[in-house]
């Protein structure tokens, strides 16, 4: 006997968000598909926690704000709902139209690398957070060695690349006053204590 191979399932965009609202794990929706997120590692939760705790200090009483993690991202343009790992928004804050936890206007995403999402964070995501309009950077942070990769836009359709290294590198944003040396980003940081993870293939989630 023959198999026939499923159908794959499309979700619209309201059916993902009725859906996450009540699911245990956090999901990646990318243009009718549903993908649950990897979970973290203490490497992972601390650099996020250290570049988030200095950019809060760092933006007191300005006209900005940042989030961490848990906070969903629409990206219009290409259908997608994303939870960078930290975010700084310019305000006023915008919403998705209908709602009121999810956001719009990034000016600064983050994202801490892993084995199992680099080539996702390096290509198919930084391709979204390209198509928002309100974003100037973004920044990827190996959570293995003390190595920061930023992206600064310098005008349509073009990105200046700036690599820091080493805990005596200071990563320096160009869209809000703010600098962070590489050993305070990566403080409490254990290279030691992981080893890098086997690749995570993103599976559809089939809730």
């Amino acid at each position: 006997m023959v198999m026939q191979a499923q159908k794959q399932r499309y979700y619209s965009p309201e059916e993902y968000l009725a859906l996450e609202v009540n699911a245990k794990e956090r999901h990646i929706y990318m243009d009718g598909e549903i993908i649950e997120m990897p979970g973290g590692t203490p490497n992972h939760n601390q650099i996020a926690g250290n570049l988030y705790a200095s950019l809060n200090f760092a933006l007191k009483r300005q006209p900005f704000q940042g989030f961490i993690t848990d906070q969903r991202l629409w990206v219009p343009n290409l259908r997608s709902f994303t939870y960078p790992d930290v975010m700084v928004i310019a305000q006023p804050i915008e919403l998705m139209e209908g709602r009121k936890d999810t956001l719009t206007n990034p000016l600064i995403i983050a994202e801490i690398l892993s084995n199992s999402t680099e080539s996702y964070d390096r290509a198919q995501k930084f391709a979204a957070y390209r198509s928002i309009s309100s974003l100037q950077e973004y920044v990827l942070i190996d959570q293995y060695a003390m190595h920061v990769e930023h992206y600064a836009k310098a005008e349509s359709r073009k990105w200046i690349f700036c690599e820091y290294d080493g805990e005596d590198s200071i990563l320096t944003l160009a869209s809000v006053v703010f600098q962070i040396s590489l050993a305070d980003l990566y403080d409490k940081v254990d290279f030691s204590s992981e080893e890098p993870q086997a690749v995570y293939e993103l599976q559809e989630d089939e809730a």
